[in-house]
């Protein structure tokens, strides 16, 4: 996996290493909130996750980079593509990041940098056209990174998920390389 550096971070490989930062993150209710599995009890639950996550990354169907201060090793954050449609070009988008550093501008930087990296290279995937994001309905502050990012808003996807014994409508965002690479020539 190759490393990502921006203005303040670095976005590496998760590993066992990140066992404790993977474990304070997910264990937080406001952190998980949003995602299809409950906060983290134990430190095993965040070794699972980081397995499957590296599982994910070499069967080729998904990476995600720990986010970290340029100057800490801490994770602080993930993000990554969830899954790849190699026939289709595509993939789907996902992120987090420990509460304590919301409201910094830290995930917009992050996932300005992967995505960068997606459009403009090879990823294990191969090449992506379009990525994707789904966020439920309240999520307000994913919509507004993902509107700062030129995500466009597609429309909701009824009843999509299910997760937390109810079923959750999702609101879809795109992005396709085209409309990146015109904002990028632009700014």
């Amino acid at each position: 996996m190759e490393k990502i550096y921006t203005e303040r971070l670095v976005l590496d490989e998760i590993s066992l290493r990140d066992t404790q930062s993977i474990f304070n993150l997910f264990s937080l209710p406001e952190v998980v909130r949003y995602y299809d599995l409950e906060a983290f009890e134990n430190e095993e639950q965040a070794e699972k996750l980081i397995k499957l996550l590296e599982t994910r990354q070499q069967d080729g169907v998904g990476i995600r980079w720990a986010i970290r201060f340029a100057d800490d090793e801490e994770c602080i954050g993930t993000c990554g593509f969830n899954s790849w449609n190699k026939r289709f070009k595509s993939t789907v988008i996902g992120y987090d990041l420990h509460k304590k550093h919301w409201g910094k501008g830290l995930v917009t930087e992050a996932l300005g940098a992967i995505i960068d990296h997606a459009f403009s290279s090879k990823l294990v995937c191969g090449e992506i056209n379009r990525i994707q994001a789904d966020t439920m309905v309240d999520n307000i502050a994913s919509e507004r990174v993902l509107a700062k990012l030129a995500f466009e808003y597609e429309g909701i996807h009824r009843q999509a998920a299910y997760w937390k014994d109810e079923f959750h409508d999702l609101k879809c965002y795109s992005l396709l390389k085209e409309e990146h690479n015109k904002s990028r020539a632009l700014a």
